[in-house]
C-alpha cells in the first residue's frame, strides 16, 4: 500500500532553515557557557560531620521553625546525590525545606583502590550508624528519621533492620527490595538490571577491575534503554538548542549523570550475590557482619515510595516490602514517572516532598 508523501519541496526547505537556525544558535550558546555555570546540588547546605571519606551535611532550614525531627539522607553507593537537589525548581532536598523538614544528608565519597576492601557492613552498621548518632546527638534524641533513595534505601531499610531503636520512621524511594520481582511484570523492560544481574561472573569484574567504574555502571543503565538514552535524547536536544533554560536543564543532568563515582568492589561483590542473585533480603538472609538482616523487625512507620514507570527499579520490587515488615503502619506513594522523573519531572516536585512531609508530621 503506498502512502502519500505529506513533504513539499517549500516545508522541507523550511524545516531544514529552522533546525540550521536552532544549531547556529545553540553553538553561540554553547560557546558562551563554562563548566562552572552548570551546577548541580546548589541549596546551602553546612558539613557538620566528617570521618575519612565520609561527609555529613546538614541543609540550612528555609523556614523560621523546622519540624523537630531531622531527616536523613542515605543515597546509593552509585552515581551523586545531587539529583534530589538537581536544581532550584527541581529539588526533593529543597522541596522538603520548604515543607518544614531539617534535612541531613551523607556524602559517601569517591572510593580509591584501598576501598575495594569495603564491605556492606561497613557502609550501614559503621558509617550510617555513625552519622545516625551524630544526629540524635545533636538533636537530644532517641530516634532520626530515615530516607533512602534506591540502593541507598536497600541499605537504610538494612540499617532499620539491624537497628530499629534509633528510626522514628522509615522512607524510602524507588527502592529494590525483591529483586526477582522483574519476573511477575508484565513489560519485558521492567527488571533488565536484574536480569543481567543475576547472569553477571560479578567474582570475574571485581578480581579484573578492583572497583567497578562509574563510566561502566552507567553504561548498563542507559543500555536498559538503548536508543531512548543513547540515542533519542541527543537528537532530540536539537530542538531545545536555542533555549537556553531548557539546555540548561539538559547539561545539568548530563552533568550528574556522566560524573559519578566508582562502586567500593567488595560491597559491590556482595550486592550482587546476594541482592540480586540470591534475592537474599526477602528471605532474611542477608549477613551483615555477624549480624542477620531480618524485615520482620522494622515495626515503626514506613513511607515507601514508587515510580509506576520505573524500568530499573520495577513497581513490584519495591512494593513487596509490605508483605515482609512487621509494621501495622505501612503506606505507599505511587508516582507516576520514571526512574529518574521521580525526583525531576514537574508532577513530581507537586506530589513527593508534601507527600512525604505530611506523612512525617501525622507521625510526630
Amino acid at each position: 500500500m503506498a502512502f502519500p508523501v505529506q513533504i513539499t519541496p517549500d516545508k522541507a526547505i523550511h524545516e531544514l532553515t529552522e533546525i540550521n537556525q536552532k544549531i547556529i544558535k545553540g553553538i553561540e550558546q554553547l560557546s558562551n557557557i563554562k563548566e562552572d555555570d552548570v551546577q548541580v546540588g546548589i541549596t546551602p547546605k553546612d558539613m557538620v560531620f566528617q570521618e575519612g571519606k565520609l561527609k555529613l551535611y546538614r541543609y540550612r532550614p528555609l523556614v523560621e521553625k523546622p519540624f523537630k525531627i531531622p531527616l536523613l539522607f542515605s543515597y546509593a553507593l552509585v552515581n551523586r546525590y545531587m539529583v534530589a537537589d538537581l536544581q532550584e525548581d527541581r529539588s526533593l532536598i529543597r522541596n522538603l525545606l520548604n515543607e518544614g523538614i531539617d534535612v541531613y544528608l551523607i556524602e559517601w565519597g569517591d572510593p580509591t583502590r584501598k576501598d575495594k576492601w569495603l564491605m556492606l557492613d561497613d557502609y550501614v552498621n559503621d558509617f550510617l550508624d555513625t552519622c545516625v548518632d551524630f544526629i540524635r546527638e545533636q538533636h537530644d534524641l532517641e530516634k532520626i528519621n530515615l530516607l533512602g533513595i534506591c540502593q541507598g534505601g536497600t541499605l537504610a531499610t538494612c540499617y532499620t533492620a539491624l537497628h530499629p531503636d534509633k528510626v522514628q520512621n522509615l522512607v524510602l524511594t524507588v527502592t529494590p527490595i525483591d529483586f526477582h520481582a522483574d519476573k511477575e511484570e508484565e513489560r519485558d523492560d521492567w527488571g533488565l538490571l536484574n536480569v543481567w544481574a543475576r547472569n553477571l561472573d560479578i567474582d570475574v569484574m571485581i578480581d579484573a577491575v578492583g572497583n567497578p567504574p562509574a563510566e561502566l555502571l552507567n553504561f548498563s543503565f542507559m543500555l536498559v534503554k538503548p536508543m531512548s538514552l543513547n540515542v533519542r535524547k541527543y537528537t532530540d536536544m536539537v530542538n531545545i538548542l536555542d533555549n537556553e533554560k531548557a539546555l540548561m536543564n539538559f547539561l545539568r543532568m548530563e552533568k550528574w549523570l556522566f560524573e559519578g563515582p566508582d562502586h567500593p568492589g567488595e560491597a559491590y561483590r556482595q550486592f550482587v550475590k546476594d541482592f540480586f542473585q540470591g534475592n537474599k533480603l526477602i528471605k532474611n538472609e542477608v549477613m551483615l557482619g555477624d549480624q542477620r538482616v531480618d524485615l520482620g523487625n522494622i515495626t515503626m512507620p514506613v513511607l515507601n515510595c514508587y515510580a509506576n514507570q520505573d524500568n530499573l527499579v520495577p513497581p513490584k520490587s519495591t512494593k513487596a516490602l509490605g508483605k515482609y515488615v512487621g509494621s501495622d503502619d505501612y503506606t505507599e506513594l505511587e508516582i507516576p514517572a520514571g526512574h529518574i522523573g521521580f525526583y525531576v519531572s514537574g508532577r513530581a516536585q507537586k506530589m513527593l516532598a508534601p507527600g512525604i512531609a505530611n506523612w512525617l508530621k501525622e507521625r510526630d
